[in-house]
C-alpha cells in the first residue's frame, strides 16, 4: 500500500480518536450529576398529627443535594421532645417553624401563636353547628339575650354578632381534623382569639346565650350587622310596641270638646275665661 496513503489514514484515525475523547468528556460533564454538596437532614418517619410530641421513633434522615430548605433540622436531638404545630407526612423534611419552641410541649397549648389566646366556649349538642365544628374551621360568634337594664324592651330578646372570622382551635378534647369528615358531639369548643376578644367572649359566655355560625374559610370579609330584635321577626316596628295585655289605657272614641276662649277686661286688669259649647255639655 502506498506509504503516503497510510500516513493520511493514521493521522485521520488519531484525530478521530482525539475528537471522540473530547466529545465524550463534554457529554459526560453535561449529562453527569452535578457536583453539589449532599446534606443529611431530619425528616418524618411516618405520618405525624398536629400536637404530637416528637420521639426518636418518629424521625428519620434523608439526603438532599444542593440548597438546604430554610429552617431544616440537621440533628434529631433538636426535634425530639418538641410539639408538632401542623400535620407532617412520611418523608417530609421537618422544619423549625413547623415545631413548637423547645420546652413548650405538645397538645393544644403548643399550637397557640404568640399574642393569641385559646378561649373555651360551652355549647350544647343542638346549638347552631356545634356538632359539626372541627379544628381549623372558621366561625362567627352570635350572642342572644336582653340588653342590660332593659329586660322588657319593645324589641324583646335581641341577637348580635359578637365576633367574626374566628378560627376553631379544638372541638372538645380533639385538636385533630376528622379524616372522614364525620361530625362529633362536643360540649366545649376552643376558639383562637386576641386578648380583648377573649375578654368579650368570656363575659358573653356568662351573661348571654352563644351560637356558632360556620363560614367559608376563604371569606374573610367582616360584615356590618345591626342586630335583630324579636319584634322585627314578627313584622312589628322597632319603635314602641302597643301593650298587648288588657290593662292598657282605652282610647275615648268621643271627639274632643269645643272650647271657647273669652277675654275679660276689668279696668286695667285682663283675664281669660274658657267655656265649653252647649252641645258638648249635653
Amino acid at each position: 500500500m502506498n506509504r503516503r496513503l497510510m500516513t493520511i489514514l493514521s493521522t485521520a484515525f488519531m484525530v478521530a480518536m482525539a475528537c471522540s475523547y473530547l466529545v465524550f468528556r463534554i457529554v459526560r460533564d453535561r449529562l453527569g450529576a452535578p457536583n453539589h454538596q449532599v446534606t443529611r437532614i431530619v425528616a418524618a418517619a411516618r405520618d405525624i398529627k398536629l400536637g404530637t410530641v416528637l420521639a426518636a421513633a418518629d424521625l428519620t434522615t434523608i439526603d438532599i443535594s444542593g440548597a438546604v430548605p430554610e429552617g431544616a433540622i440537621l440533628k434529631a436531638s433538636d426535634a425530639i421532645g418538641r410539639g408538632v404545630l401542623s400535620d407532617l407526612f412520611l418523608g417530609e423534611p421537618i422544619l423549625n417553624n413547623r415545631l413548637a419552641a423547645p420546652g413548650a410541649g405538645g397538645g393544644l397549648a403548643a399550637t397557640i401563636p404568640n399574642g393569641m389566646r385559646a378561649c373555651a366556649v360551652k355549647v350544647d349538642d343542638v346549638v347552631g353547628v356545634a356538632g359539626f365544628v372541627t379544628p381549623g374551621m372558621r366561625v362567627d360568634v352570635l350572642i342572644s339575650g336582653n340588653p342590660p337594664g332593659t329586660t322588657n324592651t319593645a324589641q324583646g330578646s335581641q341577637v348580635r354578632t359578637l365576633l367574626q372570622n374566628i378560627q376553631v382551635l379544638s372541638a372538645g378534647t380533639d385538636i385533630q381534623r376528622d379524616a372522614e369528615g364525620k361530625p362529633q358531639r362536643v360540649q366545649v369548643v376552643n376558639l383562637l382569639v386576641t386578648p380583648p376578644q377573649a375578654e368579650a367572649l368570656s363575659l358573653a359566655s356568662n351573661q348571654t346565650k352563644i351560637q356558632l355560625v360556620l363560614r367559608n374559610p376563604l371569606d374573610t370579609k367582616i360584615a356590618e350587622t345591626p342586630g335583630t330584635g324579636l319584634a322585627r321577626l314578627y313584622g312589628e316596628p322597632s319603635a314602641t310596641v302597643a301593650p298587648r295585655s288588657g290593662h292598657g289605657v282605652r282610647k275615648d272614641p268621643r271627639p274632643a270638646p269645643h272650647v271657647y276662649l273669652i277675654e275679660v277686661f276689668n279696668g286695667s286688669k285682663r283675664s281669660e275665661a274658657k267655656f265649653a259649647s252647649r252641645e258638648d255639655k249635653q
